[in-house]
C-alpha cells in the first residue's frame, strides 16, 4: 500500500497532464465544453502545485545536503575540511538570500537585485570558480581528445580530421592559409569546411542523440505512468 498509492496518484497526474497537451489551453478555462474547461483548469493549477510541491523538494534537499556533510565532519572522512566549505557557503548564500541583506526589502523585494549582496556573492564568487571550473576541464578535454583521436581506425581518423579543420577554421590562420584560392574552389577554404561541419554533420549528430533522448525518456515517462519500477521491469 505505501507503494500502491504514490504510483496511483503519480500514474494520474501524468495521464491528465498529457491529456490537457492535447485537449486545452490555460486560457481556455471559460471557453468551450466542461471537459476542456475542466482540463484547462487542471493544467493551469498543477503548475501551481508543482511550484509549491518543488519548495518542499528543495527543503529536502537541503536537510539531506546539511546531513550528509556534518555527518562526514564529524567521523572525520576524508576530504571532510570541504564539507565545512561547502556548509559554511552553503548557509551563508542562504541566510543572504532569504532575508535579502542589502537589496529590496520584504516579501516583493527582488533578490536579484543590483544592490542585493546575492547578486554580489554571484558576480565577485560563483561565477569567476564557474571561470576556473571550466579552465581547467579544458586540459581534461585536451587529455581526453588525445586519447580518442589516436588514428586506430577509420572512424578515429575521420573524427581526427574534422576536428583539426573545426578548430584551424576558427582560427585566423585557418583562413590565411587558405586564402589564396579562387571563388570556385571556396568549398575547399578551411573556414568554409569549418562552417558545413558544424552545420551539417554535427547538427545531424546532435539530432540523431535528442532523439534517442526522447525515445528513452518517453519509455521511462511510460514505465512510471504503469507504476513500473526499474527493479520490477528486470525481473519481467
Amino acid at each position: 500500500m505505501k507503494r500502491l498509492v504514490p504510483r496511483v496518484i503519480t500514474s494520474a497526474v501524468g495521464i491528465l497532464l498529457i491529456l490537457t497537451a492535447f485537449i486545452a489551453r490555460p486560457d481556455e478555462a471559460g471557453e468551450g465544453p466542461w471537459l476542456v474547461r475542466a482540463f484547462a483548469y487542471i493544467d493551469r493549477n498543477f503548475s501551481v502545485w508543482f511550484s509549491i510541491l518543488a519548495v518542499f523538494a528543495f527543503i529536502l534537499g537541503g536537510a539531506s545536503l546539511l546531513k550528509s556533510h556534518l555527518s562526514k565532519i564529524m567521523q572525520r572522512r576524508p576530504d571532510w575540511p570541504y564539507s565545512v566549505v561547502t556548509l559554511v557557503s552553503f548557509l551563508a548564500v542562504l541566510v543572504i538570500g532569504l532575508f535579502k541583506l542589502g537589496g529590496p526589502p520584504g516579501l516583493q523585494g527582488e533578490v536579484t537585485d543590483a544592490s542585493a549582496w546575492f547578486m554580489v556573492v554571484f558576480e565577485a564568487l560563483y561565477e569567476p570558480l564557474m571561470s576556473t571550473l571550466y579552465a581547467m576541464l579544458a586540459f581534461f578535454v585536451a587529455s581526453a581528445a588525445y586519447r580518442a583521436f589516436r588514428l586506430r581506425s577509420l572512424e578515429a581518423t575521420v573524427l581526427l580530421f574534422a576536428a583539426f579543420v573545426v578548430m584551424l577554421g576558427r582560427t585566423p590562420l585557418g583562413t590565411w592559409l587558405s586564402d589564396f584560392l579562387p571563388k570556385s574552389l571556396n568549398f575547399l577554404r578551411i573556414d568554409t569546411m569549418s562552417m558545413w561541419i558544424m552545420r551539417v554533420p554535427n547538427v545531424a549528430g546532435h539530432r540523431a542523440v535528442f532523439i534517442g533522448i526522447a525515445v528513452g525518456v518517453a519509455a521511462l515517462t511510460l514505465r512510471v505512468l504503469l507504476g513500473r519500477s526499474s527493479a520490477e521491469g528486470d525481473q519481467a
